[in-house]
């Protein structure tokens, strides 16, 4: 049922692996005493939110424990202090987290949403699902009827069906709407269960987004139907800087490359 979710002031990661014990290198769980058909792979993009992090994986790992799955949490940080891409980080957790395992499922989560109810189940389902529906910014309702933003589970299949997300939104807006229209080009019908509260974390002390509103967005989204099979899966371009197997997730840092001299897709 429903998760009461405070943000203990004195909370260190330390704490959070004392109370994960049967969690493995590189946050990696497997019931001890089922064997769970599901296989799921949390996508976090991330920089500079160390402190949202930490409250995540407080919540997000009992929380998956007690759903009996074998999961795996992947940090994918963006290196550098260029303007952010949340999108293009996704697709490279897709890629990333592939390579290790045959993942039924992937969990696109941001860092600061908290799930809110233990019958928010993370697996994923015939259609793509929003997981992140209601939540407390919002009042717990949509802020508009296609918003696909926050937290989002599809198969691998779904994933590939549709190129991924895409990588030409730099900054803040756009990419959810461009990713729900890519749903209706690949005949997707977007599934939104019920009892799937969240919580979004304010702007604690110590974090920093430096993320701009990205202003070409709405030249892109006016372009998604020519333009989704050339951008996605099918032309992301990376370079793994480093991957960290720590004790509560993977840490996979990338260069994205940048939003410099870039122009808008025709």
């Amino acid at each position: 049922g429903p998760i009461h979710v405070t943000f203990p002031a004195k909370l260190t990661m330390e704490e959070v692996e004392r109370k994960n014990p049967l969690v493995l290198e590189g946050g990696k769980y497997r019931p001890p005493d089922c064997q769970s058909t599901h296989w799921t792979a949390v996508i976090i993009p991330h920089r500079s939110r160390e402190i949202h992090l930490k409250y995540l994986l407080y919540y997000l790992h009992p929380f998956l424990q007690r759903q009996q799955l074998n999961y795996g949490i992947y940090i994918i940080h963006q290196a550098g202090d260029y303007t952010f891409n949340r999108a293009k980080l996704l697709n490279v957790g897709f890629k990333e987290a592939m390579k290790e395992e045959d993942w039924n499922c992937m969990f696109f989560h941001d860092v600061d949403l908290i799930p809110e109810d233990d019958r928010n189940v993370y697996t994923c389902d015939r259609y793509p699902k929003h997981a992140s529906i209601a939540m407390d910014k919002f009042r717990y309702k949509l802020p508009y009827k296609t918003y696909f933003g926050g937290v989002s589970a599809l198969t691998p299949d779904q994933y590939l069906k549709m190129n991924g997300f895409p990588n030409t939104y730099w900054g803040w807006g756009g990419e959810d709407d461009d990713i729900a229209v890519r749903l209706h080009l690949s005949h997707y019908v977007l599934f939104k269960p019920t009892h799937i509260h969240n919580q979004i974390q304010k702007n604690l002390s110590g974090t920093s987004t430096r993320n701009k509103l990205y202003c070409y967005r709405f030249n892109l989204l006016a372009k998604t139907r020519r333009t989704w099979k050339q951008d996605g899966m099918n032309s992301l371009e990376y370079r793994v800087l480093s991957k960290e197997y720590h004790r509560l997730f993977t840490n996979i840092t990338v260069d994205i490359g940048t939003d410099k001299g870039l122009k808008p897709l025709r």
